[in-house]
């Protein structure tokens, strides 16, 4: 009797401490007065900090743990700030009137009549369009900004009152807001008066890089220096955008005609109406966004497949931009129907292969002898990296620019012909 009673003792006591171990480990039952001042239950999941004290965001390019985190269902919203880091406070300027909070003091924010006298009524010259907007000169008065006598304001036209358009323009925005970098195009203002919108934005007056390279009866050829020199431009930008903002950012339309040039041919990145920043730039599959993001010969091939959006795609369109540096070659012909990609694929170095043999089948012939061989075949092999199958074996674009560095030391101070 007596060894009955205590192995049912025994038996009692593992089950009730299992019991207890379930509840402390999965689930913690709390209670909250909501609004009606009643007494709700709400169940949520236990979170385990980490040693640091809190819970590092997973990356899905890393391998193929994160992988299956970017191929998992979405979080709940309150796990997804806890992912990020991000917490959800508000300034009171921003509960008052929505206004997204300008870390900066030197963006404006103007009225629409301001925006229709600097572009005198919107019949300034355009100086840019895209699908979905206009870019006007703009002439900024002494009480705009600063000193600068020219800016350029980008309308976006939604006609329709379209959601998406809408929400693209507060995407930008809010993007614009946090980047202050010298080969990111700069915020001076903005107007949200209105549902269209307005981004006043500094005025980079040579042109884009799809024009120099691309463009015009061919009379004037892009020098070696100065592409060598954008590539390190545009990798320090796109590096800033993933590595140096806090939260990261993926462009997600990297292309020759959204990098501007400057009277020095120094580039500028623009347009971030598709960026994605935080959590969904490290894990974004686009369930309920069906827009294709990008454009024809940069679109990472990874993406198309399974829709999911990570830094490694912006990789594989900087990739892409070197190809074009380098041959001279378009990311899509439209006459021919061929990616740059697929039309160079045989000439690419192989992993380990000295790439100064293949230099003369790639190099665009405009330029002559005038180039770099041991560079040509640097950019050839770091190009081949970036447009790898797999994202988790492309590199980082921390990576890109550090390769670049060392191959073109002096690539910022190189001295370039005017336009």
């Amino acid at each position: 009797m007596l060894a009955a009673a205590l192995s049912a003792g025994i038996a009692a006591g593992v089950l009730l401490a299992v019991a207890v171990a379930v509840v402390c480990l999965y689930d913690v039952r709390i209670q909250r007065r909501g609004e009606d001042g009643k007494i709700a239950a709400v169940w949520r999941r236990r979170k385990w900090p980490s040693p640091a004290g809190k819970r590092a965001p997973r990356d899905p390019e890393k391998g193929q743990t994160s992988a299956r985190v970017a191929d998992g269902p979405d979080l709940p919203e309150e796990e997804e700030k806890q992912v990020t880091g991000e917490e959800e406070t508000k300034k009171p300027e921003e509960e008052d009137d929505g206004r997204p909070d300008a870390a900066l003091s030197t963006v404006q924010k103007f009225a629409w009549e301001e925006v229709e006298e600097m572009t005198e009524m919107f019949s300034t010259a355009v100086i840019g369009e895209g699908g979905f907007s206009t870019v006007y000169l703009a002439r900024l008065g002494a009480a705009a900004v600063s000193s600068a006598a020219l800016g350029a304001v980008k309308v976006h036209s939604s006609g329709s009152g379209s959601e998406r358009l809408h929400r693209a323009f507060r995407q930008e925005l809010e993007v614009l807001l946090r980047l202050r970098h010298p080969h990111i195009v700069r915020l001076l203002g903005y107007c949200d008066d209105r549902e269209d919108g307005a981004l006043v934005l500094e005025y980079v007056p040579n042109g884009t890089l799809h024009e120099k390279l691309h463009g015009g009866d061919g009379a004037f050829v892009l020098p070696w220096a100065a592409r060598m020199s954008v590539a390190l431009q545009l990798a320090q930008a796109v590096e800033h955008l993933h590595d140096g903002c806090g939260l990261p950012i993926v462009h997600c339309d990297l292309k020759a005609s959204n990098v501007l040039l400057d009277r020095c041919l120094d580039c500028k990145l623009c347009d971030f109406g598709s960026s994605l920043t935080g959590f969904e730039s490290a894990v974004a599959q686009r369930r309920h966004h069906p827009t294709v993001m990008g454009s024809p010969g940069y679109i990472d091939p990874h993406y198309l497949r399974t829709g999911v959006v990570s830094k490694k795609g912006d990789v594989y369109s900087f990739g892409v931009l070197l190809l074009e540096l380098l041959t001279g070659g378009e990311a899509f012909c439209s006459e021919k129907e061929l990616m740059l990609t697929v039309a160079v694929a045989g000439a690419l170095p192989a992993a380990g292969e000295d790439g100064r043999k293949r230099v003369p089948e790639l190099v665009d012939p405009r330029l002559g002898a005038a180039y770099d061989a041991a560079e040509a075949a640097v950019v050839a092999a770091l190009a081949a990296r970036c447009i790898a199958e797999q994202p988790s074996v492309r590199p980082s674009m921390s990576e890109v620019a550090r390769s670049l560095r060392r191959t073109l030391p002096a690539a910022g101070r190189l001295e370039k012909p005017p336009s």
